[in-house]
């Protein structure tokens, strides 16, 4: 029952409307309590000047799974030495972890994730891509990173039997049951749809898959897949909304599928991921160009719609998606020159195509742009998260740089200045003059993700939330900032400060477990007869087991909604 007191610092915490207040803040047994002034601390941190905001929430972040694995698989020079550093392997730089030889940058290993996300301030990252017939290794995965807690999205609507269900016109109510049994199985915060429909149609030889056109095999559209999806979790009362990796991801003119997209959910909630990848126009003599402002009013004009962004970041990055249509397509673009597409026969896909991001390449510099465009021009920062799609637009340990690109008007000029000529002149960049506060920050880094996630307790600083908790060195340069906090706490233990390492303690794992019917497990046991070696009993993923896969984590179980709500 010990007492921590953080005293003295600037709290910036939007959940609860505190926006530069000055403010202690107590702590006990891993939880935000009412300050009591009399009370005996047994320990107090100095906090006079800082700037303190809720452990940061990465939303979006490919951290576990098979394709991280084979990510990590493709790139073996990524992982010689330390990556970006350069630092010799096995050795500790002034205390801090040991740089084993499995850190890597384009896709750091397991201990690394853990180990940068909290050095940065970030105490949570979810995995958005977790196939069903691989949830227990993608647990494993993420059990194995430490202190940040953490949790996946379960991949739908490519699977067969979804699929079948659908082109069958069979009930609503099986389908949702079926939605709901493959999120308890599995353990899932959430269901991400890639490419709707299109995973699948790609294996029938179709190359491309808009919105309403029809999938060769199955006769259904996109179209009935996000509004299918879409309902079915609305009424299971999930609260993350439909997870969508859109139509035509990279596709110069797909604003259109994007929008389509949108209004597929019929003004259910609907998230659309790293947006930026779907934004993209026609306009100018390359054929190529931002979509930006049309995507951000469309986002404006549509409140059951939130995004993140999936900003692109200058270097050498491996692009790892379940999208194999369009990961094949490509694959001529690999940098260096290997790739992988594989798949998984009933359920899904997976490829892999390193690739590095250029300063003068035209349409590098134009992505880069249409990112930060979104960014500055969605009006609400509560429907906006900061992603890079990590490792697919950039590695997440580029946010610190990303954050002073929204923050520093002049410093983002400065990096304009450097692109491709064209790209430059096609930009509405240099006209737009807003410069997100730290507030804005808080909200897109914190509180908006914990909102997105239905996670009550974490992306704010209110009595009886989790105390977990970033404090930095206010710093004209925002990039080194936040780069490196003066202290991060998760659950109330100090982990790092000023960059270093003092504590890794096993993150929790967040997880939903909506009602359904278990009358859907004997479609499922048909199914699996038919065309499965597996037994859908051994498919599901108890209590007691999800504790194992993530070492001994507390489970953090997320409420669903009551109905309507």
């Amino acid at each position: 029952m010990s007492l921590t007191r953080l005293k003295g610092g600037t709290l910036y915490d939007p959940a609860n409307g505190i926006n530069g207040e000055r403010r202690d803040l107590t702590m006990r047994d891993g939880r935000l309590v009412a300050a009591d002034p009399g009370a005996p601390v047994d320990q107090e941190f100095d906090a006079t000047g800082m700037i303190v905001m809720a452990g940061g929430i990465d939303l979006h972040s490919h951290i576990g799974g098979g394709k991280t694995n084979l990510s990590r698989l493709l790139l073996p020079e990524d992982h010689r030495g330390s990556g970006a550093s350069g630092e010799p392997p096995e050795q500790a730089i002034n205390g801090r972890y040991l740089r084993l030889p499995s850190c890597g940058t384009c896709a750091p290993g397991t201990l690394a994730t853990g180990y940068r996300y909290a050095e940065m301030g970030y105490t949570a990252a979810f995995e958005p891509a977790m196939m069903p017939s691989n949830a227990r290794h993608t647990h494993l995965e993420m059990g194995d990173t430490p202190i940040i807690d953490h949790g996946a999205y379960v991949m739908l609507g490519n699977d067969e039997l979804f699929l079948q269900l659908l082109a069958e016109r069979d009930s609503f109510e099986r389908l949702r049951d079926y939605v709901g049994w493959t999120m308890h199985a599995s353990k899932a915060l959430g269901v991400k749809v890639v490419n709707p429909g299109g995973i699948s149609a790609f294996k029938f030889n179709q190359r491309s898959l808009n919105v309403d056109e029809p999938h060769v095999h199955y006769g259904i559209t996109p179209r009935d897949v996000l509004r299918t999806l879409s309902r079915a979790l609305t009424e299971l009362g999930v609260p993350h909304p439909l997870h969508v990796h859109a139509s035509n991801l990279g596709v110069p003119g797909n604003i259109d599928s994007t929008i389509a997209t949108m209004d597929a959910a019929d003004g259910l909630p609907i998230h659309l991921t790293h947006i930026q990848f779907h934004s993209y126009g026609v306009e100018g003599p390359r054929k190529f160009s931002s979509g930006a402002h049309a995507i951000a009013d469309a986002v404006n004009a549509r409140p059951n719609v939130s995004i993140d962004v999936g900003q692109i970041i200058f270097g050498q990055t491996v692009t790892a998606s379940g999208d194999t249509m369009m990961q094949f397509k490509n694959a001529p673009l690999a940098t260096p020159k290997k790739w992988i597409v594989g798949d998984i026969e009933c359920d899904a896909g997976c490829g892999i195509v390193p690739f590095k991001y250029r300063e003068q390449s035209y349409v590098n510099a134009l992505q880069w742009i249409i990112g930060l465009e979104i960014f500055l021009t969605v009006d609400d920062p509560w429907r906006v998260s900061m992603t890079t799609d990590h490792p697919n637009g950039g590695p997440f340990t580029s946010y610190p740089h990303l954050i002073r690109l929204l923050m520093d008007k002049g410093f983002r000029d400065e990096q304009l200045a450097k692109l491709n000529p064209e790209a430059q002149v096609a930009s509405a960049l240099p006209e737009l003059t807003r410069e997100f506060s730290l507030y804005d920050i808080a909200i897109i880094t914190r509180a908006g993700p914990a909102r997105l996630l239905g996670l009550k307790d974490r992306g704010h600083l209110g009595v009886g939330a989790a105390a977990d908790i970033a404090v930095y060195r206010d710093h004209v340069d925002k990039e080194r900032m936040f780069t490196s906090p003066a202290y991060v706490f998760k659950d109330g233990q100090l982990v790092a400060r000023d960059g270093v390492l003092v504590a890794t303690p096993t993150g929790g794992i967040h997880y939903v477990s909506p009602d359904f019917d278990r009358g859907i497990e004997k479609t499922l046991r048909a199914y699996s007869a038919a065309n499965l070696v597996g037994n859908p009993v051994h498919t599901a993923i108890s209590d007691d087991e999800i504790c194992t896969c993530c070492r001994g984590g507390r489970l953090l179980p997320v409420a669903c909604l009551s109905a309507g709500a």
